[in-house]
């Protein structure tokens, strides 16, 4: 198109000079026509005229002349334009060509552009739906906020509503034991208002008979002076009874307010005069107490001298218990400061309560067995009640053997230097977290043996007796008592918490391989007294063996297996168990040590793995650890004997225990 216009613009100029050349031929040629056709001879101001004419004529022509040369010129101009448009009109024809990709491209890249068009539309729509989401959320965030707000002030309210309870608690358990004297106070009063009512009856039946008999008295007086013999007997029994109603009601009355001040929770302020009353029952001595003042007391000797008649004595009761299981239940009731209590398990008739029955006579230990019951579900169970009926303390022989025990707040204690353990026995035969766990907390919340002293450190482990009074009498559980506990396994116990397996030593007695047929001599050694200073003498800190290699290498693998078996344990756990190494009595070291770890994973790890599944991998790694670090050949073999109990069952493992020649 540009090269048609340049072409015709080329034309017209062409033309165009065409046209003044022409017009110049003609003008010329007529100029000399008339030049031509003039006279010859004319006057010279003509002729001066007609030079000037010419001159102006000439000079008209040559600026027409120039105008036209000028125009050549610029067509000379517009030629080369016009050839270097040409030019360009090629290479642009060339560019076309080869520009014929990149439009392919730029079409390509058109669609692609319209196509993300498309997606940025449909992305717009997706983020206006997210932005709504994202405002929907906002407001539930919002909401949520508002609630947690709210569930904070809740659980704030809450733990003022527990406080409250934990509070209300001792007139709660007060309000319970007035309304259990209050029913059986109806009981006895129903009872007697139906022995009131069937005298009453009798007595107007007799009365019938009197005057039936009045009628015929001529012919029986002495039947009449029978029936009304037995008459003022009835008269009188009724009399009795309507006494004894009238005693009852007024008792009840008495206890009816006790029971309206109770549930308008009372705090009334008690009588100064009645301490003496009610704390003479918790200050008499329990039997086990005096029958160890008759103890004399045992001269100074080492561990093992005292371990010697441990085993003479149970040998001689005709138990046997081999030298490991004493050595073990010995040293689980050393470190009683880090695990609270050993409990002996297993099956009935395997001499789980005769141990520390024997171990303690052998020792020269005060001994308090307190069977447990299965209606037991609070720590009064433990350690008594008050009866608001009596104004009294009524206490367990256990209550009475620990207030007399307890040197730091009781100055008259004739027990300072002595010992005494306290077996539950049967202990699962209850819940066990329903009558021991606080008495449990108390023994783990006791300071170290060095500051036992400070009041401030010990008040969290001392039981406050309850009492109705300000001051009531507070008892220490000290490191002179040790706690044991037996559980038989059958459908009628209860298993043991975690809080209770946690803070145990547990004994597991497997079935026996042999019947014993030993015979126990009929008088057994004399007891005698050993004191709490010998006893202590005998403790190791278990600091002692924190830089032992053997022990650290074994320790370490126990954390990295219970880990596996999802099952691990904390500093308290390693802790005791640093503890029982330090403590467990044997001449070689080493031996001792690995011994006393392995008496740890029997006691501490085992009991933690029940419900695991037998096909875990850790339990390679366990019998491992047993067997050829630890070199406790009867227990690896103990624990290969439940899992293949378990595999032919559940699947799941428990712990059956180990039986040690």
């Amino acid at each position: 198109m540009m090269l048609t216009d340049t072409l015709i613009l080329v034309i017209a100029l062409l033309g165009t000079v065409g046209v003044l050349v022409l017009l110049q031929v003609l003008l010329a040629a007529r100029h000399d026509h008339v030049i031509a056709a003039a006279p010859k001879y004319q006057t010279l101001e003509l002729l001066d005229e007609q030079i000037e004419s010419k001159r102006n004529i000439k000079l008209d022509l040559d600026s027409e002349l120039q105008e036209r040369r000028e125009a050549i010129a610029n067509f000379a101009d517009k030629q080369a334009d016009l050839d270097s448009l040409e030019r360009r009109l090629g290479e642009l024809h060339t560019e076309w060509n080869q520009l014929d990709d990149r439009r392919e491209e730029l079409r390509e890249l058109a669609l692609e552009t319209e196509e993300a068009a498309i997606e940025k539309a449909e992305l717009e729509s997706k983020v206006t739906e997210l932005v709504a989401q994202f405002d929907a959320l906002g407001n539930k965030l919002e909401h949520a906020q508002l609630v947690l707000k709210d569930l904070e002030e809740s659980e704030a309210k809450l733990a003022r509503i527990q406080r409250t309870i934990d509070e209300l608690k001792p007139l709660a358990e007060r309000l319970e034991g007035a309304e259990k004297e209050l029913s059986v106070l109806e009981r006895r009063k129903s009872e007697v208002t139906e022995d009131i009512e069937h005298l009453t009856q009798r007595q107007a039946a007799l009365l019938t008979a009197v005057e039936d008999l009045e009628q015929e008295r001529a012919n029986s007086n002495a039947e009449a002076d029978k029936v009304k013999l037995e008459l003022d007997a009835v008269t009188a029994s009724i009399s009795a009874s309507r006494v004894k109603e009238a005693d009852l009601q007024v008792a009840m009355q008495s206890m009816e307010a006790r029971k309206a001040q109770l549930d308008r929770e009372l705090g009334r302020d008690p009588e100064t005069s009645e301490t003496d009353d009610q704390l003479k029952e918790l200050r008499a001595k329990p039997p086990v107490l005096l029958s160890m003042e008759k103890w004399k007391t045992k001269l100074t000797q080492s561990e093992g001298e005292a371990l010697e008649d441990v085993k003479t004595r149970l040998e001689k009761a005709g138990l046997q218990y081999s030298d490991r299981t004493i050595k073990s239940f010995h040293t689980a009731m050393k470190v009683n400061d880090t695990a609270q209590m050993a409990v002996l398990a297993g099956i009935s008739g395997t001499g789980k309560s005769q141990l520390p029955r024997q171990y303690a006579a052998g020792m020269g230990i005060g001994f308090l067995q307190v069977p447990v019951q299965p209606r037991w579900d609070s720590p009064q169970d433990l350690m008594g009640f008050y009866n608001y009926i009596e104004k009294r303390y009524r206490p367990t022989d256990m209550a009475r053997a620990l207030y007399h025990f307890d040197y730091l707040n009781n100055q008259d204690s004739d027990y300072r230097d002595q010992m005494l353990m306290i077996l539950l026995d049967e202990m699962n035969l209850a819940r066990v977290e329903y009558y021991f766990s606080d008495f449990l907390s108390r023994l783990e919340s006791r300071p170290a043996r060095d500051k036992v002293a400070d009041e401030t450190l010990r008040k969290d482990a001392e039981i406050e007796i309850e009492l109705p009074m300000e001051d009531a009498p507070r008892i220490f559980p000290g490191y002179n008592l040790l706690f044991a506990g037996t559980m038989n396994e059958d459908e009628s116990t209860q298993s043991l918490s975690d809080k209770v397996v946690d803070r145990a030593n547990v004994l597991r007695f497997a079935a026996p391989k042999a019947i014993n047929s030993s015979i126990s001599e009929t008088e057994l050694p004399a007891v005698k007294a050993l004191s709490r200073t010998t006893w202590e003498s005998w403790l190791v800190a278990a600091n002692q063996q924190s830089s032992d290699a053997v022990t650290n290498e074994a320790l370490n693998s126990m954390v990295t297996i219970m880990k596996e078996f999802q099952r691990p344990f904390g500093h308290r756990l390693g802790k005791s168990i640093l503890s029982y190494v330090a403590n467990y009595p044997s001449t070689s070291h080493n031996i001792g040590a690995r011994n006393a770890l392995a008496d740890q994973v029997e006691m501490r790890l085992l009991p933690k793995l029940r419900g695991v599944e037998v096909d875990n991998q850790a339990f390679t790694k366990l019998l491992d650890l047993t067997h050829k670090t630890l070199g406790d050949e009867a227990l690896a073999e103990a624990i290969q004997y439940s899992m293949r109990n378990a595999e032919d069952g559940t699947g799941q493992f428990v712990w059956m225990g180990v039986t040690r020649a």
